[in-house]
This record gives structure tokens, C-alpha cells and sequence, in this order.
């Protein structure tokens, strides 16, 4: 999935926790109800003024409305463990079978 659609994907879900509505968020950055739609479904981006706003209306960092690598898809995240799990030491690999047992009991 392209950086766009991944940020605007980011932003919905912020607003939503948030409990704004997208004309309420449009109000709050100055802008259309059409561009707050197209940031989130990621046909365009915004300006570092709404980046601001955007980091001070969800009480994050701007660094944090990037932060989308959770949104990777599951053959991602299987790959991704496989990799560490092939890396690991065999101590290590107990350690994170032992925080995994932990997690989903």
C-alpha cells in the first residue's frame, strides 16, 4: 500500500478515536469537507500548517501521525517475525515464544 493511502488511513483512524466527524475536523483545520475526505482516503496530502494542527487536535507528535507500520498486512507481519525468529539465538527464541504464550492466554 502507497505512503498516501497509509497516512490517510492513519488520520481516519485518529479522527474516529478522536470522536470527530470529518466536517468537524475540516472545521478545526480551515479547510473543505472534500479535502479532509481526500486526505483520508489518500489522494492528496496537506500542508505542514495542517500537519501542525493535525499533531495538536490528537495530542501526538507529528512524527506519530506517520506512524502506520502496525497497518502492514499479515503475510508482512509473518515475514517480519520470521526473520527475527531466523536471527534469534535459541535463548532468544524462548524468550519470545514465553512473551508470546503470555500475550494470548
Amino acid at each position: 500500500m502507497n505512503t498516501l493511502k497509509l497516512f490517510g488511513k492513519r488520520i481516519k483512524e485518529l479522527r474516529k478515536k478522536h470522536k470527530y466527524t470529518q466536517e468537524q475536523l475540516s472545521e478545526k483545520l480551515g479547510l473543505f469537507q472534500k479535502q479532509v475526505g481526500n486526505i483520508e482516503t489518500g489522494t492528496c496530502f496537506t500542508t505542514m500548517n495542517n500537519l501542525e494542527k493535525l499533531s495538536d487536535l490528537f495530542g501526538v507528535e507529528i512524527k506519530d501521525l506517520f506512524d502506520f507500520n502496525y497497518l502492514q498486512t499479515r503475510d508482512d507481519n509473518i515475514q517480519k517475525i520470521n526473520e527475527i525468529l531466523a536471527n534469534a539465538t535459541d535463548e532468544e527464541v524462548q524468550k519470545y515464544y514465553r512473551i508470546l504464550a503470555a500475550i494470548v492466554k
